[in-house]
């Protein structure tokens, strides 16, 4: 049994963010969208572009491919997850996801116009990598911290992620800046340069909490059928205790909704304020540097107000803004206007980020051993969320021609889980918990 509240562990588990968040900012958030938007756009064929012989809008094809890639873990995690659980060797498909999405992020380095496949598969395997590992760090944080510390170790996590992304976006921020410095004459290589540096660091700074946090079972034979049919059915299991929890099943459906909306603006904001205002990729990365810094401080806050008013309230708060910003994205016709958005929207991305894991991870019983299965639970929610968020953002742009359309439609996943959320407070007490999540 792993010690609880052990500062060296929980630093340990933090760094994992501290890792897997540089593909956070730098992939998803800042250099790629920008450089990707950029040599996607041409005089011949505007923003069109042909992938295995099919024509594309650019952003809509980056939009599918990350579709594409947490449709398969959405598949795979329940399987893997519960696999972990009856081996007690999550740690394995934690070091192995890292190397997928670390690998693939360096091989970016190749991804030029004319290697636009590449550059697409690359981009959905680091995605792959990213969702598989997260899933599995996630799963240690009920064993890691007690229920009355999971907020505020989710958030120091977060902490964690949000400042060792900015240090490695500051650096990669000079090769973008001033090239000359180094020597560099190739446009394109500060970029591929940036998406080298992110491999490396993701999985050089893994192996801090691949040494310290615990393996589980040392049982590492070969997987073979009867093991597999075994996973199948500690997922079963775990299925089925869902059924019995209420307030779990309720909190995980409003997660489902909202999420679709946060996790697609997180991934498209970028590519939405490169192709509607042309920001250029030095202003993109100022400001979400700025959003990084503001991010922080939003988790800590939300971590807060979640002690005094309880977690639920502060969602429901929380969702609201995101509507606005979803309304606001359809009006706004500046680049100061969308500067003002994006720090908003840094203020309450990291708080519901932390809030959401902390929160599902008090809503699962005390001592449960099979934490992954549950967690894969709650990470397919948020990969399908993504599918379908990524997908009708996409779509949606396609045929209207406007991302600022897409931007609109998200609201209504939003305003669903709303309504949820608020249902939440009027739930019967059936935990003690409750008075930890929702009074």
């Amino acid at each position: 049994m792993t010690e609880k509240n052990n500062e060296k562990t929980i630093k340990a588990w933090a760094m994992f963010d501290w890792a897997n968040s540089a593909y956070n900012l730098v992939i998803t958030s800042t250099i790629f969208p920008a450089y990707y938007t950029i040599i996607t756009t041409t005089q011949e064929h505007g923003d069109k572009v042909y992938f295995l012989g099919k024509r594309f809008t650019n952003t809509a094809l980056s939009n599918y491919a990350l579709s594409v890639a947490y449709l398969i873990m959405a598949l795979l995690l329940p399987i893997l997850s519960s696999i972990a659980d009856y081996r007690g060797n999550k740690k394995i498909f934690m070091k192995l996801f890292t190397y997928i999405g670390g690998f693939a992020c360096a091989g970016l380095f190749f991804f030029k116009l004319e290697t636009l496949e590449i550059g697409i598969i690359c981009f959905a395997l680091a995605a792959i990598g990213y969702a598989g590992g997260t899933l599995f760090n996630n799963s240690y944080l009920p064993e890691i911290a007690t229920v009355d510390r999971q907020d505020q170790v989710s958030a120091q996590g977060f902490a964690y992620g949000y400042v060792g992304s900015v240090i490695l976006q500051i650096i990669c921020f000079i090769f973008v800046l001033k090239p000359e410095l180094f020597g560099i004459t190739d446009a394109s290589l500060p970029a591929r340069l940036s998406f080298l540096l992110v491999g490396i660091w993701w999985v050089a700074f893994a192996q801090i909490p691949f040494r310290t946090l615990p393996s589980g079972s040392p049982n590492y034979a070969a997987i073979n059928k009867s093991k597999i049919h075994s996973g199948f059915q500690e997922l079963g299991k775990v299925w089925k205790q869902l059924k019995g929890m209420t307030l779990l099943k309720r909190y995980l459906f409003a997660f489902f909704f909202y999420s679709m909306g946060v996790q697609t603006i997180m991934l498209v904001s970028a590519g939405f304020g490169e192709k509607i205002f042309h920001l250029g990729t030095p202003n993109l990365i100022a400001i979400i540097l700025i959003i990084q810094l503001v991010a922080i401080f939003g988790a800590m806050i939300m971590s807060y107000f979640a002690t005094r008013i309880g977690n639920i309230k502060v969602f429901i708060a929380v969702v609201s803004i995101w509507i606005s910003v979803c309304i606001g994205a359809y009006y706004i016709t500046t680049a100061t206007q969308f500067y003002a958005m994006a720090i908003v929207v840094g203020l309450v991305m990291g708080g519901i980020q932390s809030l959401s894991r902390s929160t599902y991870s008090k809503l699962i019983p005390e001592n449960t051993p099979d934490t992954a299965s549950f967690f894969s639970f709650y990470d397919v929610s948020e990969k399908v969320a993504i599918v379908i968020g990524l997908f009708s953002f996409g779509y949606i742009e396609e045929i209207t021609g406007s991302m600022r359309n897409s931007a609109l439609s998200l609201s209504s996943f939003f305003f669903i889980g709303l309504i949820l959320l608020i249902s939440l407070l009027y739930q019967k007490p059936q935990t003690s918990l409750k008075n930890i999540v929702i009074e």
